[in-house]
């Protein structure tokens, strides 16, 4: 495949970020720009597509490691914890990315309209992966971007952007991993349904059975899906999210630690600072404070 010019894109994508303060008025759409690597980041990724175009980026679920540059894309296909790094950043060639929402309802609904050729949904679910960039996704992408100048069109023509990225993803390289969200029987959607359940109830005790069942699935073939999307046990995978909750309250309001554990579910507060301190390099406590102060720091006076 031919590599796509990111040249217009990356003036557009840096253009609207000075612009709008480093925010994005269009919903659906974000962008990340940077000047240095950063790292690690903790989040959690939902159903979308980011973009790089300029600079690069690790993506760690669990164990395993997507990399990925400029002219790539990464598609998450479901709701999970991550730790990312951004490797590729200099100040004359910021680390660039734009990440467009994929809603599972509207890929649905174009599913009716793909042709028989178009590409299989995959045996194994997968929360992420790698493609190269479509040269069919550049001129939507910068249509989408340019609504930021037109702010009374964002709530009409923004919908209609996003929808036609999503027709033109699902007839690439890509179609087959987003067919895995549209399809309501599919393993992606049906491990999905078990992960938004972890997710409003991480601080209660986790039960395999009770999580197969939500996912239509026997508890061995559920574990075995699951770890397989996700790269983490059910247990690990939940332990991911509590911890960061934990960093999150943290930062908020600056909670007691042991308070903050028992509030995602953990009964003891030594575990909960040995399992923190493993995760985040640091205890809670010390950890919130220094996130805390970098924080004010960074805030203009």
């Amino acid at each position: 495949m031919t590599q796509p010019d990111l040249a217009p894109l990356i003036g557009d994508a840096l253009a609207l970020w000075r612009r709008h303060g480093g925010s994005c008025p269009i919903p659906g759409l974000s962008l990340t720009v940077t000047e240095a690597p950063m790292g690690p980041i903790h989040v959690v990724y939902r159903p979308s597509m980011c973009i790089v175009l300029q600079g690069a980026k690790i993506s760690h679920l669990g164990e395993t490691a997507y990399r990925y540059g400029a002219g790539n894309c990464l598609i998450t296909s479901m709701d999970v914890p991550i730790r990312a790094d951004i490797v590729g950043a200099t100040p004359d060639a910021p680390y660039i990315a734009a990440v467009v929402t994929l809603d599972p309802a509207t890929i649905a609904d174009l599913l009716l309209e793909l042709p028989a050729d178009a590409p299989a949904a995959p045996p194994e679910p997968a929360a992420l992966s790698v493609h190269p960039l479509s040269a069919d996704l550049l001129d939507p992408l910068s249509r989408l971007m340019a609504l930021a100048v037109r702010p009374r069109d964002i709530p009409v023509l923004a919908p209609m952007i996003r929808r036609e990225i999503v027709w033109q993803l699902l007839n690439g390289p890509q179609g087959g991993v987003l067919r895995q969200i549209g399809l309501t029987d599919s393993r992606t959607a049906r491990i999905g349904r078990a992960i938004a359940w972890v997710r409003e109830n991480f601080a209660r005790t986790l039960s395999v059975p009770h999580l197969a069942a939500l996912a239509g699935m026997s508890p061995a073939t559920f574990h075995r899906h699951f770890k397989a999307a996700t790269a983490m046990t059910p247990v690990q995978f939940q332990k991911s999210l509590r911890l960061q909750e934990a960093r999150r309250l943290l930062l908020a309001d600056g909670s007691d630690v042991a308070q903050v554990g028992f509030a995602i579910g953990y009964e003891s507060p030594s575990q909960f600072s040995r399992e923190y301190r493993r995760m985040f390099g640091a205890p809670p406590g010390r950890d919130g404070a220094q996130i805390r102060r970098a924080v004010v720091s960074e805030t203009p006076a």
